[in-house]
């Protein structure tokens, strides 16, 4: 999977955040549980990618939220 990038979160609607926001925390807890697991990581740098993707994506759900909010 790619890097997300800000503009492309705030192109998807609040529905669609939320779905990405799931899948990507449910990746990261399988990459957490092989890493206690002690088995090799593919790429060690993807927990790390994948922490920075879900705090964009709450980032930009909370500008949305915001903005919907009077």
């Amino acid at each position: 999977m790619a890097v997300l990038k800000a503009e492309e979160i705030r192109g998807m609607s609040l529905e669609e955040i939320k779905n990405k926001l799931r899948e990507l925390r449910a990746e990261l807890a399988r990459e957490r549980a092989v890493r206690r697991g002690g088995g090799p990581s593919d790429n060690p740098m993807r927990a790390r990618e994948l922490r920075r993707a879900i705090a964009r994506i709450l980032t930009v759900a909370r500008e949305k939220e915001r903005v919907r909010a009077p």
